[in-house]
């Protein structure tokens, strides 16, 4: 029970105490301010939120699926890699679309004008041959 409290009492001191940093190697902090945390904690999360999600059109049609994102050298997500096409994984390819097309409504990823057969029409995506 002591250990307990002690254990919260020292979280909450850590947590009122300021901005705190992780351990700094040399003069350049690591880690995640607390004024940071928020941002962390109101952003998506890539495992959770957008791999594996469903895309739709603006008439709620399915076009296809998030099976990956692309962050560009800026460290911006650049492109979603959405699986088009095929049933039960057979005929199914990836196609890139632009991060900035692709409209979050109501916790749904929405293309908005796309259809099936659009996408699906799409050049196959295909990764550089130096990535792992």
């Amino acid at each position: 029970m002591k250990r307990t409290l002690l254990l919260a009492l020292t979280g909450i001191t850590l947590l009122v105490s300021g901005p705190a940093m992780a351990q700094v190697a040399g003069e350049i902090p690591v880690g995640v301010a607390v004024q940071e945390m928020k941002e962390v904690a109101l952003g998506w999360s890539a495992k959770k939120q957008v791999l594996g999600n469903t895309v739709y059109n603006d008439k709620n049609e399915k076009v296809g699926k998030v099976d990956d994102i692309i962050i560009a050298p800026d460290k911006t997500v650049s492109y979603l890699i959405v699986g088009a096409g095929g049933f039960v994984g057979l005929g199914r390819h990836e196609v890139a679309i632009p991060a900035k097309q692709v409209k979050e409504e109501s916790g749904k990823m929405i293309l908005p004008g796309a259809t099936k057969d659009v996408v699906k029409a799409l050049p196959p995506f295909q990764y550089a041959s130096n990535q792992k």
